[in-house]
């Protein structure tokens, strides 16, 4: 369970800066996504060789006149997909390297191998750690706000990329496998630890009552992983069963998506049967339909929305908004309406092709244009969270 306020603040930032950015590095991912997941195929016709005669002719005159070294045969594979993926003029079906291929299936599922730590850049240039609960890096001393200096005896800095220090901090878990980290403490020491790797469970869901009124619940959800759905019950049972709240503010801003079934899920927590979805293919429109009985579908809802949530996120935003179910606050969404389908290669690396749009209850597209919110606000200047300070206002006049 995760409740504390200030876990859901750092938790949000390292884990949309830190995993998003850090692991999944095409323009898709940081803009938002919805997959329908990793699909295995079996085996792939290949294209016959006359077909690339001409990249043939090619490859053979650089051999043959090229004047500096080139790079490695898997190097020049990979350029080529990506050309040719390019060609279809589309950012959201692109060709993903083995390493960070496998970290983008450790996010949706929520856990990986490593040290258990998100890193945040700094205003002053620094590299802050942040450890998630009963991370093996808790039990070395490593705390909350510690900086990063050293990763195996190898300065690391603001100037690394965080793609490559996510993949430093990440292996498998195994005897003997990990990673030595040196930190400088608060108190301006430095430490320095052998850290095993460890598997980590990335918690999607956060839930609190509000201080500011404690018969409204809060629950964030920060990202559509395949332990959403079970996540989201466990907060709407605990919040609605064991503490009674009266009302409900679900938080997906800056959400950048994630799985379709698991965002279909989620939905169906607060709706009563019918139409989650309009998923639409190349031959054929379907509905998605609510997938159980919700924990929640009764209850007087909120939901926080701004220009990061995207993608799987505006499905449940969009659906809960068209079936009447509660009203939107913050600003518009993203507008991303399509559905990626991620292909694993025989080498590992992994491609993701845009396979069908989606579609509001109401049939509305929203690719490129976002949905509106019922209530628009504009973001304050000094960071106040006056759009969640809004949501608690207009929560307490339905329950009360």
């Amino acid at each position: 369970m995760q409740k504390r306020s200030d876990f859901a603040h750092h938790y949000k930032r390292s884990l949309l800066f830190g995993a998003l950015i850090g692991v999944i590095i095409g323009v898709a991912f940081t803009a938002g996504f919805i997959v329908r997941g990793i699909v295995y195929p079996t085996q792939v016709q290949a294209a016959s060789d006359t077909q690339f005669s001409l990249l043939g002719e090619v490859q053979t005159l650089i051999d043959q006149h090229y004047l500096r070294e080139q790079p490695s045969q898997q190097q020049r594979i990979y350029g080529a997909v990506r050309g040719l993926v390019s060609t279809l003029n589309d950012k959201y079906t692109f060709f993903i390297d083995p390493p960070v291929a496998q970290s983008e299936s450790d996010v949706l599922a929520g856990t990986y191998g490593g040290v258990g730590i998100q890193v945040e850049r700094s205003e002053e240039g620094k590299l802050i750690v942040y450890p998630f609960k009963d991370s093996p890096v808790l039990e070395k001393g490593i705390e909350e706000g510690d900086e990063l200096i050293a990763i195996n005896n190898n300065n690391v800095d603001i100037s690394i990329q965080p793609d490559v220090l996510d993949q430093m901090l990440r292996g498998k878990v195994k005897d003997g496998s990990g990673v030595v980290l040196t930190v400088l403490k608060k108190d301006g020491t430095q430490l320095q630890v052998f850290v095993p790797f460890a598997v980590i469970n990335v918690p999607s869901v956060i839930w609190r009552t509000l201080s500011e009124a404690s018969d409204i619940g809060y629950v964030q959800i920060a990202l559509f992983t395949s332990r959403t759905p079970e996540e989201l019950k466990e907060a709407l049972n605990d919040l609605l069963n064991t503490q009674q709240v009266k009302g409900l503010i679900l938080d997906l801003r800056n959400n950048s998506g994630g799985l379709l079934k698991e965002s279909v899920d989620v939905a169906s927590q607060f709706l009563d049967g019918g139409v989650v979805v309009y998923e639409k293919t190349n031959t054929v429109e379907s509905p998605l339909n609510v997938s159980s009985d919700g924990v929640a579908v009764d209850t007087p809802l909120i939901v926080l929305v701004n220009n990061g949530t995207a993608s799987a996120a505006e499905l449940v935003a969009g659906a809960i908004r068209d079936r009447g179910r509660g009203i939107l606050i913050g600003q518009t969404t993203y507008g991303k309406g399509t559905v990626q389908q991620i292909f694993r290669l025989s080498d590992n690396s992994s491609l993701h092709i845009t396979a069908a749009e989606w579609l509001t209850p109401n049939h509305e597209h929203l690719d490129g244009e976002g949905l509106v919110p019922n209530i628009e606000m504009i973001p304050d200047i000094n960071g106040r969270d006056v759009e969640l300070g809004e949501a608690v206002r207009q929560i307490l006049s339905m329950i009360n």
